[in-house]
C-alpha cells in the first residue's frame, strides 16, 4: 500500500511544498482488486473510478501499461485520479483489504478540496457505496445499481444478483451512502431493474435515456462517444449541460442502428407487451 505510505507524509508538507512534490503516479495489488492513482496537481479534481462488469481482468494481466477503466480519460482532462479495477468475473468491491484501504485512504485526502467519482453499473455501485466515506462533492452514474442486498433490493432478480450472494451484504458499505455528494444518474426508464435502483437517489440530477438498456446495449451507446462526451463534461465542469445532452440523445434517433438496438433492449419490457397485447373488443 505505497500509496497510503506516500500520502502520510506528504501530509506533513506546507500546501506549497505538496504541489512541489507532483506529479506521482503508482499502483497497487489489494487483493482481488488493482488501484492506480496518477497526481498532478494539488488545485485540481480528483477523480475516483470504479470498473464496471465486462471487463475481466486477472492478476496476470497487470502490467505497467495497463489502466483501469477510466484511467486514461481522466489523465487526458489532466485532473487528479485514483482508479480501482476488480480483478475477475464475479466482484463487487466487497472485500474486506479494498475496505480497509478505503478507509485508511479517506483519512489522507484533505489537500483536495474537490472530490468526483464515476461509474457505470457495478462501479456505479463501489462509488456510491463509498461516496461518504471518501467525500465526494459530485457523481455521475450510468446504468444504477445501488445495492445487490437482496433485503433492501429483492425486485433485483437478474443473474449478477444471485452471483453476487457469495459476497457479504449484510457488513459496511452494502448500500448506497452518497452523504452531501451530488451530481447525475443517467438510465433507461424502461428497464424496471435500473428505474427501481435510480428511485434510490433521490438527490441526483435524473436524466434518463428511453432504450439505453443495461450491459450489451451500451456497447452501442459508447461507439458514438456517448459516454465518454457526458463524463469528459462532468470531469472539466462537475456539471452537465442538461440542453446539450438532450440534443445528443435526440441524434440518437436519427440512427436507425438505434432503433434496431432499442428493440432488442427491450424485448421484454412489459410496457412494449402491452402495446402488442390486442385489447379484447366488448361485443
Amino acid at each position: 500500500m505505497k500509496l497510503l505510505y506516500w500520502l502520510d507524509e506528504w501530509l506533513t508538507l506546507c500546501r506549497e511544498e505538496q504541489q512541489a512534490k507532483l506529479p506521482m503516479n503508482g499502483g497497487d495489488l489489494l487483493g482481488d482488486v488493482y488501484v492506480k492513482y496518477d497526481f498532478v496537481d494539488i488545485n485540481k479534481p480528483l477523480l475516483f473510478t470504479f470498473s464496471p462488469a465486462g471487463t475481466n481482468v486477472q492478476e496476470q494481466d497487470l502490467t505497467d501499461d495497463f489502466a483501469p477503466w477510466g484511467y486514461h480519460l481522466a489523465q487526458k482532462q489532466n485532473v487528479n485520479v485514483i482508479s480501482f479495477q476488480h480483478l475477475g468475473k464475479s466482484n463487487w468491491f466487497r472485500s474486506r483489504n479494498l475496505i480497509f484501504f478505503l478507509e485508511q485512504l479517506s483519512t489522507l485526502l484533505s489537500p483536495f478540496k474537490c472530490r468526483l467519482g464515476y461509474g457505470l453499473s457495478r462501479g456505479g455501485f463501489a462509488v456510491g457505496a463509498f461516496a461518504q466515506l471518501l467525500a465526494l462533492d459530485q457523481v455521475l452514474f450510468f446504468h444504477p445499481v445501488s445495492t445487490k442486498n437482496t433485503n433492501i433490493a429483492p425486485w433485483d432478480n437478474r443473474s449478477s444478483t444471485q452471483l453476487a450472494q457469495q459476497f457479504d451484504w449484510q457488513s459496511d458499505y452494502n448500500d448506497l451512502d452518497l452523504g452531501h455528494a451530488k451530481g447525475y444518474i443517467i438510465y433507461d426508464p424502461t428497464n424496471k431493474i435500473d428505474r427501481l435502483h435510480a428511485k434510490r437517489y433521490p438527490q441526483l440530477t435524473h436524466l434518463r435515456v428511453f432504450g439505453m438498456g443495461h450491459g450489451t446495449h451500451a456497447t452501442y451507446l459508447s461507439k458514438f462517444g456517448f459516454y465518454k462526451q457526458v463524463a469528459v463534461d462532468f470531469i472539466r465542469h462537475q456539471q452537465i449541460d442538461i440542453a446539450q445532452f438532450r440534443l445528443q440523445t435526440k441524434t440518437l434517433r436519427l440512427k436507425e442502428e438505434y432503433y434496431q438496438s432499442l428493440n432488442k433492449a427491450n424485448a421484454s419490457s412489459s410496457h412494449r407487451l402491452a402495446l402488442l397485447i390486442p385489447t379484447p373488443i366488448n361485443s
